[in-house]
């Protein structure tokens, strides 16, 4: 089962996560902006959205919204944005 092991918040509504089979990439969330839902509006305050951390292995921010590690790695890998280290090779 895939897990965050790391998250950093970077600038302009982008995280960079580190999952437990060593592969990582940077995430952009302005689309979760954009959609401006109950849940995801809150992450429009680069404060609160700073505020992400991790919880059983999924990103998760204070009002509840989380997003699972697979779900997260799956779309970084589709976007073509997974690196994988070497050594975890």
């Amino acid at each position: 089962m895939i897990k965050l092991i790391a998250i950093e918040p970077k600038p302009e509504a982008k995280v960079h996560l580190r999952f437990s089979d060593g592969s990582h990439g940077v995430y952009d969330f302005s689309h979760f902006l954009a959609a401006n839902t109950e849940m995801t509006a809150p992450l429009k305050d680069p404060a609160f959205f700073r505020r992400c951390f991790i919880e059983a292995g999924a990103l998760a921010w204070p009002n509840g919204f989380d997003l699972s590690a697979r779900s997260l790695q799956r779309a970084l890998a589709e976007a073509g944005r997974l690196e994988r280290d070497p050594a975890a090779a």
